[in-house]
C-alpha cells in the first residue's frame, strides 16, 4: 500500500558533475540531457567531492517501498559528512526502513523534499536506535576544577574554545521524587544551561540550582552555523511489543544546537491491541537553538501497564521529547489526529529544559515533567490533556484557546510545583472540553506529606488579562469557576500540619474575565488555603 509503482523505469546517468535522466518504458526511450557514460542508480563508487548534492540513489537505494533502502541512507550521509555536501531525497522515491540496527548521521543540510519514508518498528534489533541522527561535529568534553555552582551565577571559571551548552550534575542530592502510580527515588540533581567562550552564563536561561558537589559538569560545543531538514513524509508502522515501559526511539535524534526543521510530516499506523511507547520521532536532548515548523505529527495510541506501585496506569508516549534542551520553538505546527480524542496520549513531553515555546500550534498537550525554565504558548490550541507543567521562571499563555481540565495544571505527582509568575493574556478556556464539570483554573495537588527532593511553591503571582470562560455546560449546583483548585481537601484549619510545607501564592490579579454561564470567578473550593491570597480586580 506504500509503493508507489512508476510506469515508466528510471535510472540516472553521470555526465561529469551532473545528472541527466533515461526513462525507458513500453519500449520508448527518452532522452532528456545528452551524456557521455551511464551507469545504474547504485554509485556508490561514482560519488565524488565534486557532486554538489548527494542523493540516496548514488549509494543504491532503490526507493521503490519494498527494499530496505538503510544502508545506502547511512552511507550517503556519511560521504555528505566527510564531504561537507547537503543531502537530497528523491521527490518520488518511497523509502522503506527496516528493523536493522543502522543509524544515519546528519550533519549537513538535508531536503526530504517530497519523498516517503516507510520506518517499520515490527520487527526491531535495537529499540533504542534512531534512524536519524542529527549531531555535532564537535565533540563534548568534561570541565574539572569547577566548584560550586550557585543559582543564578553569572559566570564560571572557565575559557571556551566556544559557546557551549553545559549539563551539571550532583550525583548526591536527588530532585524530582516522584509520588503516585509511577513512584521513584527521584533522580540526580540537573541543571543545564549555556556559557560563551569566557565563561559567562546565558542569564535568560539562568542556573536554576546550588551546586555544593559537581559529580559531573560536561560541555557540548555548539555550532555557529545553521543545520536544516527540510520535507519528508515519513510513515511509522507501530511496534505490537508488549505494552511495558521499553520505550521506542526510532525517529530523528537531534543532538546539535542551531538546527531548523521545516515541513516534516509524520504519521503512525497499524497501532494494534498492545504496543509499547514511543519516546518521540522528534527527540531533542543536550542541545540549544532548535525549531521545528510548518510541521505535522501524531499523537500516539495510549497503552496502559502496571506502574513502579504495582496498580495500572497509562503509559505516555510521545511525538515529541525534549531533554536538556534550550530555547526550542515549535512554530506552526499540529498533529494528524483530533486534538481531543482521549485514546491518544498527549504528543509531547520534555525534562530538564529552559525557554520552550509554542507558536501557531494545535496541538493535545503542552508538558514538563521534570521541570521547565520560562515556557510560552501563544497563538495556540491546545486538546483533552492541556497545559501540564512544573518549574520555575515565567509561563505565558496568550492569545490561545485551552481544552484541557484546567487551564494549567501543576502536576501533583512532583509537587505542583511552579517558583515564578504565570501570565494569562487574551485567551479562551474550554472546561474538560466542554463537559460539564466545575471548572478551576489553576489545577493540582499538594499533601506537604510527601518529600519531592525540592521545596515546592505556587506561582507567586498569577496575572489574567482578557480571560473568556466557556462554562455553558456546567453540572447541576454550579457554583462558578475557581482559579485556584482544592489542592489539599484535608487542609480546612489550622490544625492540618504539613511536614513539607507549601509556599501559596501571594498576589493574584484580574482583569476583563468573563463566563458564558454568567457565574463570577471565584477564589477556590478551599477558602482557607487561599486565605492569604491578594486578590486584585480591574
Amino acid at each position: 500500500m506504500f509503493a508507489r509503482i512508476p510506469t515508466n523505469k528510471i535510472r540516472r546517468c553521470l555526465s561529469g558533475p551532473r545528472y541527466g535522466v533515461i526513462a525507458v518504458g513500453f519500449g520508448i526511450t527518452l532522452v532528456t540531457l545528452a551524456m557521455s557514460v551511464c551507469e545504474p542508480n547504485h554509485l556508490a563508487s561514482a560519488a565524488s567531492p565534486e557532486k554538489e548534492v548527494v542523493r540516496y540513489s548514488d549509494f543504491g537505494a532503490k526507493g521503490d517501498g519494498q527494499t530496505d533502502d538503510i544502508d545506502a541512507i547511512v552511507k550517503a550521509h556519511a560521504h555528505a559528512n566527510e564531504h561537507g555536501l547537503p543531502v537530497k531525497a528523491d521527490d518520488d522515491a518511497t523509502y522503506y526502513i527496516g528493523g536493522r540496527n543502522r543509524t544515519a548521521v546528519i550533519q549537513t543540510d538535508t531536503d526530504f523534499g517530497t519523498a516517503a519514508f516507510i520506518i517499520d518498528d515490527t520487527d526491531v534489533q535495537d529499540r533504542r536506535a534512531h534512524v536519524f541522527l542529527v549531531s555535532s561535529r564537535h565533540e563534548p568534553f568534561r570541565l574539572k576544577g569547577i566548584t560550586p555552582l550557585k543559582k543564578n551565577q553569572e559566570k564560571i571559571d572557565v575559557s571556551l574554545p566556544s559557546a557551549c551548552l553545559v549539563i551539571a550534575t550532583n550525583s548526591h542530592v536527588r530532585r524530582y521524587i516522584r509520588f503516585g502510580p509511577n513512584q521513584n527515588q527521584g533522580s540526580p540533581q540537573t541543571d543545564v544551561f549555556i556559557v560563551d567562550k569566557d565563561g559567562s552564563v546565558d542569564m535568560d536561561a539562568p542556573i536554576i540550582w546550588d551546586f555544593d558537589r559537581i559529580t559531573a559538569l560536561t560541555a557540548h560545543p555548539m555550532d555557529d552555523t545553521t543545520l536544516t531538514i527540510s520535507g519528508g513524509r515519513f510513515t511509522t508502522i507501530a511496534n505490537a511489543a508488549e505494552s511495558r515501559y521499553t520505550y521506542y526511539s526510532r525517529g530523528i535524534a537531534i543532538r546539535r544546537s542551531h538546527v531548523v526543521v521545516d515541513g516534516l510530516e509524520h504519521y503512525v499506523i497499524d497501532e494494534g491491541d498492545q504496543g509499547a511507547p514511543y519516546s518521540g520521532f522528534i527527540n531533542v536532548a543536550n542541545c540549544a537553538h532548535v525549531t521545528v515548523q510548518n510541521t505535522v505529527l501524531t499523537g500516539r495510541k495510549t497503552y496502559r501497564t502496571i506502574g513502579s506501585a504495582g496498580v495500572p496506569v497509562s503509559m505516555g508516549s510521545y511525538d515529541i521529547s525534549l531533554n536538556r534542551a534550550l530555547y526550542v520553538s515549535f512554530v506552526n505546527c499540529s498533529q494528524t489526529n483530533d486534538i481531543m480524542d482521549r485514546t491518544y496520549w498527549g504528543i509531547m513531553g520534555s525534562n530538564y529544559c529552559k525557554n520552550l515555546v509554542y507558536d501557531n500550534c494545535t496541538f493535545s498537550r503542552f508538558d514538563a515533567h521534570m521541570g521547565v525554565a520560562n515556557a510560552t504558548i501563544r497563538n495556540s490550541t491546545l486538546g483533552h490533556q492541556g497545559i501540564n507543567a512544573i518549574g520555575t521562571g515565567t509561563f505565558t499563555v496568550e492569545n490561545s484557546t485551552i481544552y484541557g481540565r484546567t487551564l494549567i495544571n501543576l502536576r501533583s505527582d512532583y509537587g505542583s510545583t511552579w517558583q515564578g509568575e504565570v501570565v494569562i493574556r487574551d485567551c479562551v478556556f474550554v472546561p474538560a472540553g466542554g463537559r460539564p464539570v466545575r471548572a478551576n483554573l489553576i489545577g493540582g495537588s499538594y499533601s506537604g506529606q510527601h518529600d519531592f527532593g525540592y521545596t515546592c511553591y505556587m506561582p507567586e503571582r498569577i496575572t489574567i488579562d482578557t480571560l473568556h470562560i466557556d462554562d455553558s455546560n456546567h453540572p447541576a449546583n454550579y457554583e462558578g469557576p475557581a482559579i485556584f483548585a482544592n489542592f489539599n481537601p484535608r487542609m480546612t484549619d489550622d490544625s492540618y500540619v504539613e511536614e513539607f510545607p507549601y509556599v501559596i501564592t501571594k498576589e493574584v490579579i484580574l482583569k476583563n474575565v468573563t463566563t458564558a454561564s454568567g457565574k463570577a470567578l471565584r477564589l477556590s473550593d478551599n477558602p482557607f488555603l487561599f486565605r492569604n491570597v491578594k486578590l486584585t480586580t480591574d
